[in-house]
């Protein structure tokens, strides 16, 4: 990935519509996304800590999270990544993190202040993180991901802790911000109106139409986990099938169609 790439993927973000931005795991999950259109894909750092047999958000996957983003440095999309924590506190080391992963083929990586046991990052110290990756790689998306909300802290009155961390992690460099958790409308859209930055936000199924995100001014709509949930769950559920001697459900890609997609 060159210049261009990395200035494609900023422009998704400022498209008549959201960037939907599925998340995979393995490089099989993100080729046939790549093969279904998708002109973007992430990672997901649940699916690929889980894959490995590692806890999520814990810091411990770096190596996994490197090592599958230089494989899907041979896919035809660009390829944001799923960082966690950046997998080090100190911001010498995040920065060189995020020039291997440049260097691997990623556009962009999601950064975020959650810490280990439900705690924050101050948020001094996470913007310290962000400069320290936009000095080492200029080019490269930095999605900060604002986790006040999502581990409900620090936001009363409601989004007050999230937008003030927003805020500092613009100044600092970052080119976009997520909030994970968000559902109701109102505060998606106080987020967007006073966010100086495209806003990311989760998909919740049965809670978001990605009609009334585009409505709300949402510019990036992401997965997440999802995906490796419901694959992990679609597997159980044929297993299951073929178990209790019923049909098993739903439409399954040959194994010629898997080979394929490995092979390109």
């Amino acid at each position: 990935m060159g210049t261009n790439d990395h200035r494609a993927f900023h422009a998704l973000h400022h498209a008549d519509r959201p960037l939907v931005l599925p998340n995979a795991w393995d490089y099989a999950s993100a080729a046939a996304l790549a093969a279904a259109g998708f002109a973007a894909i992430g990672t997901t750092s649940l699916g690929v800590a889980a894959a490995h047999g590692l806890p999520d958000a814990e810091g411990w996957a770096r190596a996994e999270t490197l090592a599958l983003t230089r494989r899907l440095g041979r896919l035809p999309c660009l390829v944001t990544v799923d960082v966690e924590a950046g997998f080090s506190d100190d911001p010498a080391e995040v920065a060189d993190l995020a020039a291997e992963l440049t260097a691997a083929g990623a556009v962009g990586i999601n950064l975020e202040d959650g810490r280990p046991g439900g705690t924050l990052a101050d948020p001094a110290r996470q913007a310290e993180l962000i400069s320290a990756v936009k000095t080492r790689a200029p080019g490269l998306f930095v999605n900060a991901r604002v986790d006040a909300h999502w581990l409900a802290a620090e936001d009363s009155p409601p989004l007050g802790g999230t937008l003030a961390r927003a805020e500092r992690y613009v100044a600092a460099g970052a080119d976009g911000i997520f909030v994970p958790g968000l559902a109701d409308d109102e505060h998606i859209g106080a987020l967007v109106a006073a966010v100086a930055a495209p806003v990311n936000i989760l998909y919740l199924p049965r809670r978001h139409t990605l009609r009334r995100l585009t409505d709300l001014g949402v510019r990036r709509v992401s997965t997440g986990s999802l995906l490796f949930r419901a694959a992990v769950h679609a597997a159980v559920t044929v297993a299951q099938a073929i178990r209790d001697d019923q049909p098993v459900p739903g439409e399954i890609p040959g194994y010629a169609e898997i080979q394929r997609l490995v092979a390109s």
